[in-house]
C-alpha cells in the first residue's frame, strides 16, 4: 500500500479517490499485516479513512437499508497518541450519511484496530471472526451489529491478472 516507487517520493500520499473500491480490496488482500499497519500509521491513514467512509453512501444497498434507522459509530483505533479516528454513519430511509463529527446517540459503536478495519471492509475477515478474536469491540445493540455489513455491497478484490 505504498506509493508508486517510480514517483521518487516515498512519502507521497496516494490519491485514494482514483482507486476503485475493488482495487483497494485487492491491495488489502495482497498486503501483509505489517504493510497494512505501516500504511495506516503513516500519512495515508487520514486520506484512506476519509475516502472509505465517503464511499459508504454509494455502497449502501437501498433495498436492504429501507426501513432501517441506525446510527453507527466507527472508532478506528491506533493513533500515535493512543486516540482514534471516529466516523458516524447514519442509515435512514434507505440512505446513508457519514460525518467525522458524531452528533447522534449511536445504536452501536464499533471499535477496531486499523488493519482489522481494512480487512473487515474488504471482506478479508468477517465481523464475528474479528469480534471472537478481540480485534473488534462492540458497544450497544449486539443483536444489530452483525446486520450492519448486510446493508452494504462490500467490494471484493479483483482477481490479479496472470502473467506469462
Amino acid at each position: 500500500m505504498s506509493s508508486n516507487p517510480e514517483s521518487g517520493n516515498g512519502d507521497q500520499v496516494p490519491d485514494f479517490t482514483a482507486i476503485p473500491a475493488e482495487d483497494l480490496a485487492g491491495l488489502v488482500a495482497n498486503a501483509t499485516d505489517e504493510q497494512l499497519e505501516e500504511a495506516m500509521s503513516g500519512p495515508q491513514r487520514e486520506a484512506a479513512l476519509r475516502e472509505i467512509f465517503a464511499r459508504m453512501a454509494e455502497h449502501l444497498d437501498p433495498n436492504k437499508a429501507k426501513g432501517q434507522d441506525a446510527v453507527v459509530h466507527f472508532q478506528i483505533l491506533g493513533l500515535p497518541d493512543g486516540g482514534y479516528d471516529e466516523f458516524e454513519v447514519v442509515v435512514k430511509d434507505g440512505k446513508c450519511e457519514v460525518t467525522q463529527t458524531p452528533s447522534e446517540e449511536p445504536r452501536v459503536t464499533l471499535k477496531v484496530e486499523p488493519v482489522a478495519f481494512l480487512k473487515l471492509i474488504t471482506s478479508q475477515k468477517s465481523g464475528p471472526e474479528l469480534f471472537m478474536t478481540g480485534k473488534l469491540k462492540i458497544e450497544g445493540d449486539l443483536m444489530f451489529a452483525p446486520q450492519i455489513a448486510s446493508l452494504f455491497r462490500i467490494p471484493t478484490a479483483t482477481q490479479p491478472k496472470e502473467s506469462n
